[in-house]
């Protein structure tokens, strides 16, 4: 096993901000998301809303590629999706996908549309252990999010529970968090991919099987997810949500989806952390 060093990795502008959800036109009352780039509430590390959010946080659920690292950083999604596609067709299966499916970006988005046409079939199986193992060549060299490792360790420390809930491989997720050394912060608590494809976020299969396993009441967690599916499972499963999305780009999605609160750094949980009062 190679653990890599626990350093926080930076790729460009790694900005701190904390959103709302909406702005409201004073002379229609039309709730809006905020335009790319806006600021509705700066924050620091001792920001109130992000206090109280973290406060009632006593079961934490993260999503893996984003919040914890950049699974595709090196090994791109793209070339992963773009390789499934291929290997359908060598099976003479590519009329199986449509025109947008064989182009996607996103390898979910194949399985996905596979399981949809050929449930339960051997076909959804392989192409599953296909992305899987794509997954684990990709965790090699994903890199670490921004103070994703010294959060962890202190939402560890400070007594809080930790697990994953993912639409990656479980397999993925422990060999990344045994390369950081990482896993005991959440083993056994890592809730990735299954056989059952369908059940993949926005549903919030694995967030419900995180709080039963955990005995934790819905309202007592909170996800950090990076994807409108992260916040759509959250809140079927009724937990409370916390976007992270590095830039304003990437916060637009979760924004006019109705994420309230979303950071561009985990660096001001770790100050809220760690400056939090008993």
């Amino acid at each position: 096993m190679v653990r890599r060093p626990l350093g926080n990795h930076h790729h460009g502008p790694d900005t701190l901000l904390v959103t709302s959800k909406t702005t409201t036109d004073t002379t229609t009352g039309t709730a809006t998301a905020p335009a790319a780039g806006t600021a509705t509430a700066p924050a620091t590390g001792t920001d109130e809303r992000l206090q109280a959010v973290l406060r009632r946080a006593r079961v934490v659920l993260w999503d893996f590629d984003g919040p914890i690292c950049r699974l595709f950083a090196q090994h791109r999604a793209e070339r992963v999706a773009a390789g499934l596609v291929q290997w359908l067709a060598r099976r003479g299966l590519h009329g199986l996908l449509d025109d947008t499916e064989r182009s996607a970006a996103d390898p979910h988005l194949v399985l996905r549309a596979v399981d949809r046409r050929r449930r339960g079939s051997d076909l959804v199986t392989e192409l599953e252990e296909r992305l899987t193992e794509e997954e684990l060549r990709a965790a090699a060299s994903a890199l670490p999010t921004a103070f994703a490792d010294p959060l962890i360790r202190t939402w560890t420390a400070v007594g809080s529970r930790l697990a994953v809930t993912t639409n990656n491989s479980p397999r993925a997720v422990r060999a990344y968090l045994d390369s950081r050394g990482l896993t005991a912060c959440f083993a056994p608590h890592i809730y990735g991919r299954t056989a059952e494809v369908r059940r993949l976020k926005p549903d919030p299969y694995c967030l419900t099987r995180a709080l039963d396993a955990m005995g934790a009441a819905a309202p007592s967690a909170l996800m950090i997810g990076d994807s409108p599916s992260d916040l759509h499972a959250a809140r079927r499963a009724g937990v409370p949500f916390l976007g992270y999305a590095r830039d304003a780009e990437k916060a637009r999605p979760l924004l006019e989806a109705g994420a309230e609160h979303v950071v561009h750094s985990l660096e001001p949980l770790l100050l809220a952390l760690r400056l939090r009062r008993p």
